[in-house]
């Protein structure tokens, strides 16, 4: 079950202040400034904590072991054929119905501003081989927040660690997303079938609904009812950003308020998700109900289904080698 105990706060003189949870080493607030500096809480969640452990979208979560879906929840390792927990129609989603979001992670390391979590998932945990062991940092720097992700394994695995969060710049609980402005750095996208797998194709954005590659109002691209559940490609070069090598990934803008969110990362895809399952009985943060597209998710990660799309980066995690995933969220307001 979810903590019920005191979430563990961070706060950055004149700059971001935030408050985590051990339960999925999740992020359940974070305050932003606009462009006059009024404050909000930018980020979706609750203020039940138990509520944490309902399957309302992986709230702020660090999903994992591989984050996104694997068809059939089943792939081949070394000519093994592997079985996973499936829990989703038939498919893994997140690594499965007790995957790292519904973890109690343990405190690694703890300062003003930053702390670490640490979680080790055993040999066999939700059908994946290797004991893997996992840790998550965040870290604030005036309006800036790193989060850092990493594991290590005792055999060969797959993994493919993911920052869950959604975003509502205007404040969270303040009506839908579909106002924000979106830039993505990405010229090619991953079509889905009906599952919401990817077929295995890689297509160009010119000329369609998933084109942000120069900043597009939500609300007037989406491909459909549901909205945005789709894999972007990352095309930016890596570049020195403090002592990181990362690509720009996103930038998204509530124009209102001027808030604003950019994001880059060392990894290849970010899955871009409107909330389209939010249906207005899901409990938010100061009474408030989270409707269809209350936020946008943002998730930086590897491309989905990829122990099975041998066309796509490779996800495999051998022993002596460190998975990495770093994100920057820089809050200047515009």
């Amino acid at each position: 079950m979810p903590p019920t105990d005191d979430p563990i706060t961070l706060a950055a003189p004149g700059g971001l202040s935030l408050s985590l949870s051990r339960y999925g080493a999740r992020l359940i607030r974070l305050y932003a400034p606009d462009r006059q500096g009024a404050l909000a809480d930018v980020v979706l969640g609750h203020d039940d904590m138990t509520e944490y452990g309902s399957d309302h979208g992986y709230l702020g979560a660090t999903c994992g072991r591989f984050a996104n879906r694997i068809a059939a929840g089943r792939f081949t390792l070394d000519g093994r054929a592997v079985q996973l927990d499936c829990n989703e129609g038939g498919n893994q989603l997140h690594g499965g119905t007790r995957g790292f979001d519904k973890a109690m992670w343990e405190v690694a390391g703890q300062g003003p501003d930053q702390v670490s979590f640490r979680h080790t998932s055993p040999e066999g945990d939700m059908g994946y081989p290797g004991a893997v062991t996992v840790t998550c940092r965040y870290r604030i720097d005036g309006l800036h927040l790193w989060i850092e992700m990493t594991a290590t394994t005792t055999a060969p695995t797959v993994v493919n660690l993911a920052h869950h969060s959604y975003w509502n710049l205007a404040g969270q609980g303040v009506g839908d997303v579909l106002g924000h402005q979106l830039q993505l750095d990405a010229a090619h996208y991953l079509p889905v079938d009906a599952a919401k797998l990817p077929t295995g194709a890689v297509l160009p954005v010119a000329g369609t609904a998933f084109d942000f590659t120069t900043r597009r109002r939500i609300g007037d691209r989406m491909p459909g009812p549901d909205g945005f559940d789709h894999c972007f490609c990352l095309k930016g070069p890596m570049e020195a950003v403090a002592d990181q090598l990362l690509r720009p990934a996103a930038t998204l803008l509530d124009p209102a308020s001027g808030r604003r969110l950019r994001l880059a990362t060392n990894q290849v895809g970010v899955q871009l998700y409107t909330g389209a399952h939010f249906d207005g009985s899901v409990p938010g943060k100061e009474g408030t109900r989270y409707g269809r597209f209350a936020g946008v998710a943002l998730e930086t990660q590897a491309f989905p289904d990829s122990p099975n799309r041998p066309q796509f980066p490779a996800t495999r995690l051998n022993p002596g080698e460190v998975y990495r995933h770093v994100m920057l969220l820089d809050f200047t307001p515009s």
